[in-house]
């Protein structure tokens, strides 16, 4: 499984270096006149900020009347950026841990994270007739994640190596399926798996829908319940090429966290409707509140907590074979000055 993740990171680094050499989709001056700014992101709880800046115009707006929005979902972070190495995407939220393989893959010079937007919000479910009570218990189960290489898959393989368990691929008698989301929920319902490590909504659907039970919430794993699920990252070459926009839109992404966390009821209601239009189905009150409750909106990036990440990921095998120097990844400048700008706390490079 590491040896495909790998090949579809370097065809990805291929295709971001042509991406470079032609240009990508983006103009590369910095007349922001007649720009189109690509957005990726998930139809999920994690990735509200972006669900309701997009229903609600707020990026648009920011952005002026010069610069056409498009928007492209995604299911999972590992397919998000093979589309940004294509030039496919400008700026994505995405988690932490395809964003790290991403900056590692092309030594650098991919992307950069530039603002948080979402901290918990990810639990690992188990159904109920698997008769798992602890670790031990999930010797010979099969467990699912939304993609090999994602940040619940991490999570979930760094969580088994650390109670002695290993996976079949490593030899072990742990079988992980990275299958999407929605056919987590029908293999739940199935009996065919027997637990799943997943982002919000998606856990408490399974909860809701599939009667599963909480086995850890992944805020129990985490110094003050605190770890970063979702950043924003964006392309660097659209970041040399347009720092005006991604100012703008970074503005855009702090009224729309301050917009959520002032008006949390019509916010879920908001991130409802578009769950709805992206995916064909909404979710009922309980599962929208629960789902909700399971994280914060946030746009501090909680870089400290993506370098454990990166540890962890490392320790899986999934960064090479010598430690990553993870020292670029972050560019706050442009968040920091925003905040300032608004007269609030700037946030701290990790």
């Amino acid at each position: 499984m590491k040896k495909h993740w790998l090949q579809i990171l370097s065809t990805g680094v291929l295709t971001l270096l042509l991406a470079f050499a032609f240009g990508a989709c983006s103009s590369t001056s910095n007349n922001s006149s007649a720009v189109t700014v690509h957005l990726g992101y998930f139809p999920n709880i994690t990735h509200a900020v972006a669900l309701v800046g997009v229903e609600r115009g707020t990026f648009k707006n920011a952005l002026g009347p010069n610069v056409n929005l498009q928007t492209m979902t995604f299911s999972a972070g590992p397919a998000e950026i093979e589309a940004l190495f294509a030039g496919q995407i400008d700026i994505g939220y995405v988690g932490p841990n395809p964003a790290i393989n991403g900056y590692v893959q092309s030594h650098g010079a991919a992307l950069r994270i530039i603002a948080g937007a979402s901290s918990g919000g990810a639990l690992f479910v188990v159904r109920p007739g698997a008769n798992i009570k602890t670790a031990a218990d999930l010797a010979n189960k099969k467990l699912a994640t939304p993609q090999l290489g994602g940040t619940q898959d991490i999570a979930l393989r760094y969580y088994l190596q650390q109670h002695g368990l290993k996976t079949t691929d490593k030899g072990g008698n742990v079988h992980i399926i990275p299958t999407a989301p929605a056919t987590i929920l029908n293999l739940f319902k199935q009996g065919a798996i027997d637990g799943a490590w997943v982002a919000e909504p998606w856990a408490t659907r399974l909860i809701v829908e599939a009667k599963a039970q909480v086995f850890v919430d992944e805020r129990t794993l985490w110094t003050d319940g605190k770890f970063v699920t979702t950043n924003v990252v964006v392309r660097t070459a659209f970041l040399n090429a347009h720092p005006d926009l991604v100012e703008k839109f970074l503005q855009a992404h702090v009224d729309t966290v301050q917009y959520i966390l002032s008006n949390p009821t019509t916010a879920q209601n908001i991130v409802n409707s578009e769950i709805k239009r992206i995916t064909g189905q909404a979710l009922t009150s309980t599962e929208i509140s629960m789902a909700f409750a399971n994280q914060n909106i946030t746009y501090d990036p909680l870089g400290d907590t993506l370098l454990l990440s990166a540890d962890r990921a490392y320790s899986l095998g999934y960064l090479g074979t010598s430690k990553p120097n993870l020292n670029g990844i972050y560019d706050l400048g442009p968040l920091n000055q925003v905040l300032t700008n608004k007269g609030l706390a700037s946030v701290s490079q990790p």
